[in-house]
This record gives C-alpha cells, structure tokens and sequence, in this order.
C-alpha cells in the first residue's frame, strides 16, 4: 500500500526537478517557529495553505466587505471571494514562471486575514481609534491572526505557518530579517507575485462590482486607459455586444494583458538579473515581479480614477461611514466595559493592553456581526 501514495520527499523531490532555480522549494523552507515533525504525503507549503483555509479567520472573510457593504448584493465580492480569485491568479503567474505555486497560493489567501470589517473605511476608523496606542494596519494584523490570534493548537499560539509565507505577510515593510538575523530587502519571488496578484484581482474586479453596482457609467469608464484599451480589443473580437456579457468580456480582457503584461516583463527581470536561488532574490535591490513601465503608469491612473469613482462615491462612503460609526461606538463601549469580550480576549489584556486586545476582537467581526452588537449595545 506504500506505492498507492505520493510521499512528500517525492513532491520535493519534483519540485527541485522541475521549478525554476531562484524559486523557493518546500524542502528547503527555513522552518515555523515552534518545531513539528513532517507530514507524510504534503510539503509544508501545502500544510500551510491547509491551515489558513480551515481557520476561522478565514471563514469569517465570507462576511467580511470587499468594497461594496456585505449583503449589499448577491454577486459582489467580499473578502473572502477577493482571497480566493487572488490566489487563483497567483498559481497563475507562478506556473507561468516556474515558481512554487503552492506557496504563492498560501500567501494570497492569507493575506487579508486581518482585514477590519466594512473594508478599507473600517480600518481608516480602527487606526483613528488606535492612533495613540501603536496604530492599526490590515497587514500587519494579518500577521498576528497566524501568529497569535487564531489557536487550534494546544502546544502554540496561531498556526505555526513556515516562514516563508509569514514572509509574503510583511509585503508593505522595507527591511526583513531571515531567522538567523540576516537582512536583506526583498521577499520571495512567491511573495512579490501573491502582492501583484493582489492589484491585479481588485483594479479589474472593483471596475466588475462597480458595473454590476451601477455607479460608473460608460462615459465614466471611457476615461480610463486600461478599460478604453481592452474595451475596444473585445469590440474588435466579438463585434457588437450587450450588458452584461459586453463588460464581463472586457473585465477578462483587462486581466488577461496584466497577467500577461505582469509574466513576460517579470521573466525578462528575472533573466536580467541573473538570480540563481531564493536568497539571491531576497538581496536584490528592488523586486523583480514587475509590470512594464507603460502598464504601470496606466494602472496608476487606474488607482486614481477607482479613488474618485468607486471608493468614494456616495453610494458607497455614506453607507461605509454610518457604518464605521457604528464600529467606533462598538469599540469605545469595550473600553469601557471588557468583560464584553469574553473570557478569550479579556486574557490577553493584561500582555496585549487593553486598546489593542479590544482592537483585535473588533478587527476579527464581520460586518454583520458588529452590526448585531451595535444594535445590541444600543437598544
């Protein structure tokens, strides 16, 4: 029966044989802070992903507002469908470049774990709330889910994730440090692909909800350049064509060429800079998983034209604002009284402090759920 079963060694064996050089490989992995032993049939990456999927922060996503408020509508994203396309295009880039698509993978999944509830205008509210005690970042709220926070093991705190992928965590520092306290300025190619990925997924899908949400008409998204380019590529493929089919063609169209963009402008980096392992990518001066320069001022003017069109029309920061309300009476009213907390949270107080145990369980909430204890709170 030993034969019916792929053994780990046989997976890191093929992925030596088979990924690029300067991509990282599960065998080589420089380990999770408290000792475990190996698993039978799954590299560590693959146990890694494993462990951010079955948690409850990352459940808890399902509920969680990409943009648009969740339950706003049936089709539009939320954190955790964000998560998941994000992934996807990151296996997509990493195949395409030889790298470990199972750490790429892993990293994108994790990586808007720690992510307030009501978006991007949640966590502008939690680092208003947190501005004198050390400040709040969705980043680096990720990390303290999978270091501290979440705890399916008894022996540790948080699920022991290899440091590779807490690595691809730290996406927005600019110095790192490898366990044995060497420092360098780049992460893993692996990482740098899971933070492009990440860019990619929300410039395209937020156009896709902001459609769907009908708040940018056609001559609106005539303004920009990287929809203007794949609207007429899909017109000159497809001839006429109708809503919806007509902007979901173009959405496919536009992450299309930045993945393509994104794969052939990066292999030419990596080329260039003649990298041959994981560590020489981590002592380059700058990362190698890039867009073209073109693509890159087009995507910036992107950014730009989401700001004033998406994220901060009315129909989406009226509805965010009353909603963060709502969070910073939630969080006051547990500075007040911590018991509210409950036994789990109110233990950490006395290491953690109060602000910041109180700015954990608040990050942790739904949208849902901060509403009901709103309503709760304030009946």
């Amino acid at each position: 029966m030993k034969d019916a079963w792929k053994a780990r060694q046989q997976m890191e064996a093929t992925e030596c044989a088979t990924l690029a050089p300067f991509a990282e490989k599960s065998g080589a992995s420089r380990g999770r802070k408290y000792s475990e032993p190996s698993h039978a049939y799954r590299t560590e990456f693959q146990r890694d992903r494993a462990r951010i999927i079955h948690s409850r922060a990352f459940r808890r996503m399902e509920y969680k507002t990409q943009v648009f408020l969740n339950g706003a509508g049936d089709h539009l994203r939320t954190r955790l469908t964000h998560s998941i396309e994000v992934a996807s295009i990151s296996r997509t880039i990493a195949r395409a470049l030889r790298l470990n698509e199972d750490l790429a993978e892993a990293i994108a999944l994790a990586h808007d774990l720690g992510h307030a509830p009501f978006g991007h205008s949640g966590e502008e509210m939690l680092a208003e709330c947190m501005r004198d005690h050390g400040g709040f970042d969705h980043n680096r709220q990720s990390l303290r889910v999978v270091e501290l926070l979440e705890t399916p093991y008894p022996n540790f705190p948080g699920l022991n994730l290899t440091f590779e992928v807490r690595e691809g965590l730290r996406k927005h520092e600019h110095a790192f440090k490898t366990p044995d306290g060497e420092t360098y300025n780049c992460t893993s190619l692996e990482a740098q692909v899971a933070d492009l990925a990440d860019e990619i997924t929300y410039y395209s899908h937020d156009l896709d909800d902001a459609v769907d949400f009908e708040i940018l008409s056609p001559a609106q998204l005539e303004q920009d350049e990287v929809w203007r380019r794949s609207h007429r590529a899909v017109l000159a493929r497809y001839g006429g064509g109708l809503e919806p089919e007509l902007h979901k063609l173009i959405i496919r169209d536009i992450i299309d060429n930045e993945v393509h963009d994104l794969v052939a402008t990066s292999a030419k980096s990596i080329a260039e800079s003649a990298v041959q392992s994981a560590d020489d990518v981590r002592r380059q001066p700058a990362p190698l998983i890039c867009y073209s320069d073109e693509l890159a001022q087009a995507n910036r003017a992107l950014r730009k034209f989401l700001y004033q069109n998406v994220y901060y029309h009315p129909r989406v920061s009226e509805v965010n604002r009353r909603a963060c309300e709502m969070l910073r009476r939630v969080f006051e009213a547990y500075l007040v009284d911590p018991e509210r907390l409950g036994d789990g949270a109110t233990r950490r107080i006395e290491k953690e402090g109060l602000h910041r145990t109180v700015c954990d369980y608040v990050a942790g909430m739904t949208d849902r759920y901060l509403m009901e204890e709103y309503a709760r709170l304030t009946a």
